[in-house]
């Protein structure tokens, strides 16, 4: 990553991860433009940090060229909304907005793109227990085509696959793994929101997909765990090595 790089897209900015980012990100000096879907948002997440808001929907290619214009990094956490459409499937934003999303930032020259997918998601799916993924098979297919379309693109990325969420503070004790059968447990959304902040900035998360969860929330024994010194100095924190 380019250390002029200074403009950043945090798509899917209203979501419990969207807000965490902008928790994030901030007290630096990057530029943050925040997209939503709904006007009624767009006080929030000003008042949350972000410099720009952009209300759009991702299931349209034209809005999603729109929100990334100009930008130098995409951190990407659009989901589906809790409801049956995550095990009947039908068209969702996890496949057919993150494409769009894609696509638009080959055509705007995005340096780095980080997707928040999810522990379960192909060659992971190990890591959660069979009755979970009946109940969400059609978002983990989804997510899982989204991966691919992030692979393919061209674009330097790094795929953040996290375990369960949660929504206590953050653990700041990050364990990681690489090659989809290693690790399963939880994970704060304020770590994977300092995760996903921090992989630009990190050359050697580049093109590379992790399993991420707490040290505090593991479940079982880890396998394939890596070491990675998150950069986070343009954070604004230290540096920071997911150790085994």
């Amino acid at each position: 990553m380019s250390a002029t790089a200074d403009r950043v897209l945090v798509a899917g900015a209203s979501g419990d991860t969207g807000r965490e980012l902008l928790a994030v990100l901030r007290p630096t000096d990057l530029r943050v433009r925040a997209t939503t879907r709904s006007y009624a948002d767009v006080d929030a997440l000003e008042r949350l940090g972000a410099d720009e808001v952009e209300v759009v929907d991702f299931f349209d290619s034209a809005d999603a060229v729109r929100a990334v214009a100009d930008c130098d990094i995409v951190l990407c956490a659009l989901g589906t909304s809790p409801g049956l459409r995550h095990a009947v499937g039908g068209k969702l934003v996890d496949r057919t907005g993150v494409v769009n999303l894609v696509t638009a930032s080959v055509g705007a020259d995005v340096d780095h793109f980080v997707l928040e997918s999810a522990i379960g998601v192909g060659s992971s799916k190990a890591g959660m227990p069979l009755p979970g993924r009946l109940l969400v098979r059609a978002t983990l297919k989804a997510k899982q085509d989204a991966e691919a379309a992030i692979r393919r693109s061209g674009i330097g990325y790094t795929i953040v696959r996290p375990g369960k969420l949660t929504d206590d503070p953050p653990s700041e004790d990050v364990l990681v793994g690489e090659g989809g059968d290693s690790i399963s447990g939880s994970i704060p959304r304020a770590d994977v929101a300092r995760v996903m902040a921090a992989a630009p900035f990190t050359t050697e998360a580049r093109n590379r997909t992790f399993e991420v969860v707490s040290r505090s929330g593991l479940a079982g024994t880890p396998s394939n765990l890596v070491e990675i010194e998150w950069d986070r100095e343009r954070l604004g924190l230290e540096h920071e090595r997911a150790s085994p």
